[in-house]
């Protein structure tokens, strides 16, 4: 269930901050309102799976995912590009989580 509360944590938080930038430097009510929910309900879902899972990896886990999904969102909603050492970055994130998914004994599995 700790993995259900970090994937939620990191859901809400991709979300919170995809409506960050479309908040305008909180000038817009809506996309406010989406920020200050999502980050709220990202950090309670986190503190759910700390409960099972030690900070630096869930930590690791939900910045990382976190990412990838963002940068995703603007290049689909924003029109933002990624380069090459972007891409190769990413890779490397993609990597690291596997790596302590697969082979990390901190981690419950």
């Amino acid at each position: 269930m700790h993995y259900v509360y970090l994937l939620l944590a990191i859901i809400s938080e991709v979300i919170a901050t995809s409506a960050l930038k479309a908040s305008e430097q909180f000038t817009k009510l809506t996309p406010s309102i989406i920020v200050v929910v999502g980050y709220a309900i990202a950090f309670y879902m986190l503190s759910l799976a700390l409960r099972v899972l030690p900070v630096g990896i869930a930590y690791a886990l939900w910045s990382g995912v976190g990412i990838i999904l963002v940068s995703l969102v603007g290049v689909v909603f924003y029109n933002q590009q990624l380069d090459t050492a972007a891409l190769l970055g990413m890779l490397l994130i993609i990597a690291g989580v596997i790596i302590i998914n697969v082979f990390s004994r901190s981690v419950s599995h």
